[in-house]
């Protein structure tokens, strides 16, 4: 008797919080969900993190990341045990989910209203952590915004959320992702702005924030608040010192293109070979370049930490540059799922300093400052790869703690994202790796308003339900009612909605009539579709397109066989929520 009362309690506070969350501007709500993601994301990634480093510490000699003191048969067949692995994961339980990390939250988001699966976000945590323990050039900030947006959809389709809320939690856990990864939380709320193509807004950026900060509080609490990365501080102290950083976009900017380019050349190619052919080519190669160059296995935190501090010899950085493009490419564009932002931000650390040795040796600029220049690398990398310069400036920032470098990072970061951008056409990562795979992405700044509401918000809830045959006395009680509209079922199923005024007008005219059929008498009556409680403007407005309804009844199934109507929707209506 208890559990059924409480039952009963919980169905009207979450039906009443559904409805509520329908609204754009239901701004307590949506905080609360997005501090519940955060918090959700930040678990999952301290567990993931503490699965692979605990894993690596215990595997490897001295630290998780040396893989050069292993023996090179071992750092052949490692990635090539890791591919295998991940193939067979692949082949009993993908069921066509392949494409994993940042691409496929932005698939999600596009077409399924950012819903997604538990077999994605199994499959994501499970992949990535093999691919990086068995010592793969990829990263895991992808991978760790994959699991966070899976698991702030996962959360709002349990509780049968309205797709608008399912949507902003998904920019939570992609917010909460980077945020929690890096320790950056002012990096990971501008990712998900400029990567998500989401609009800035009060209502919609607080749960993002809360989100960040609540999952980087977890980070921080079990790994540190250091830097991630340790630098001497530098200061540019003339305008001749800046000659190196716009040669560092220009090269900066062209890598990043040759970066897009392998990989979509590679993904392109491989996609008549089954999925475990490719991963296991992947590790073929992923163990060729671990022989030959083992600092690109892995992570490789700690050849950036080098890079960062160091002054290393211009014909290593070469061939670490070289390797290290052709390892990442080849374990991502083949299908491995781990993430492309680390490789990224390694990529451009070598590029930055192999650009202040080349300046050292040229022009007699301190060879000491080609860690600067390394850090600056980083951010050009990162933000003409992805195409989020905002974002890249602001982790570089907050991954090294040096303001110092924000004024010529600014500068370099934008060289290099319109170099890749406008000389090379090419854009970012995750959209490439989208249509490399048969897939696009776009972004409407109208459906991107639709989507941010709810069918519930619009609708008109004044009406009632009735069959077509009404005596006068049940007719005049539907008239003191006062209702906009009354829907007309037709073999038992909502077929028509008419005006409730109709009625009114028929018994004024004939005041003998004791039998009124509400598909006889003279009135507008719209044909109906319907459309599902939890979804968006823009699903309903996709609806009467394809149905070529003239009006929607919002519904939802409440019992087998039972499903109760909330209100009648319009196309006027839905363009009134973005008209005014």
């Amino acid at each position: 008797m208890g559990k059924r009362s409480f039952m009963r309690g919980r169905r009207p506070s979450l039906e009443r919080l559904r409805l509520q969350l329908a609204r754009p501007d239901a701004l307590f709500s949506h905080a609360l969900l997005g501090l519940v993601t955060g918090l959700a994301t930040g678990i999952v990634i301290v567990v993931f993190r503490l699965a692979v480093e605990g894993t690596q510490a215990v595997m490897l000699p001295d630290h998780g990341e040396n893989y050069e003191a292993i023996a090179p048969l071992w750092r052949f067949l490692l990635p090539v045990l890791g591919a295998v692995l991940i193939g067979l994961l692949f082949l009993r339980f993908a069921k066509g989910i392949y494409v994993l990390g940042v691409a496929r939250v932005l698939e999600r988001m596009e077409y399924h209203q950012g819903h997604m699966t538990l077999r994605g976000f199994v499959l994501q945590f499970l992949g990535a952590a093999i691919a990086i323990i068995s010592g793969h050039s990829v990263g895991r900030e992808g991978p760790h915004v994959y699991l966070g947006a899976a698991g702030g959809s996962l959360i709002g389709q349990w509780l049968s959320l309205p797709n608008n809320s399912i949507r902003t939690m998904v920019a939570c856990g992609t917010a909460a992702g980077i945020s929690a990864s890096f320790n950056t939380p002012l990096a990971g709320v501008i990712f998900a702005l400029e990567v998500l193509a989401l609009e800035y807004s009060i209502t919609g950026f607080i749960p993002i924030i809360l989100a960040a900060v609540s999952a980087n509080a977890l980070s921080v609490w079990l790994f540190g608040s250091a830097p991630t990365f340790a630098i001497p501080p530098f200061l540019l102290t003339s305008l001749s010192d800046l000659l190196p950083v716009l040669l560092l976009g220009l090269f900066a900017g062209a890598v990043s293109a040759a970066y897009i380019q392998l990989l979509q050349s590679i993904a392109s190619a491989s996609k008549p070979l089954s999925f475990f052919t490719r991963v296991c080519l992947a590790g073929l190669a992923a163990g060729t370049f671990g022989v030959l160059v083992p600092e690109v296995m892995g992570l490789g935190y700690d050849s950036l930490g080098d890079l960062l501090t160091q002054t290393l010899p211009w014909t290593f950085l070469l061939v670490l540059l070289i390797a290290k493009l052709l390892a990442t490419s080849t374990s991502v564009g083949l299908g491995i799922p781990g993430g492309t932002i680390g490789p990224a931000l390694f990529m451009g650390a070598t590029v930055g300093h192999l650009t202040g040795v080349m300046a050292d040796s040229l022009t007699g600029t301190d060879a000491s400052h080609a860690s600067f220049y390394a850090l600056l690398g980083m951010g050009a990398m990162m933000g003409a790869s992805l195409q989020a310069p905002l974002a890249a400036l602001t982790a570089v920032v907050e991954l090294t703690h040096s303001p110092g470098v924000i004024m010529p990072g600014m500068l370099t970061i934008i060289l290099a994202a319109v170099t890749s951008k406008q000389l090379f056409r090419k854009d970012s990562l995750f959209v490439t790796m989208l249509r490399a795979n048969g897939l696009d992405y776009r972004s409407n700044p109208v459906v991107a308003m639709l989507r941010r509401s709810g069918v519930t918000s619009a609708m008109n809830t004044r009406l009632s339900r009735q069959e077509p045959l009404l005596s006068r006395e049940q007719a005049q009680r539907l008239m003191s009612e006062n209702l906009d509209w009354i829907i007309v079922d037709r073999d038992g199923k909502p077929a028509f909605a008419m005006p409730g005024i109709a009625i009114a007008s028929h018994l004024s005219q004939d005041e003998q009539a004791e039998e009124i059929d509400l598909l006889e008498i003279p009135a507008d009556r719209l044909e109906l579709a319907p459309v599902h409680l939890q979804a968006t403007l823009q699903e309903a407005l996709d609806i009467l397109n394809r149905e070529g309804a003239e009006a929607l009844y919002v519904t939802r199934p409440i019992a087998p066989g039972i499903n109760h109507i909330y209100g009648v929707l319009t196309r006027g209506r839905i363009e009134s929520a973005y008209r005014y």
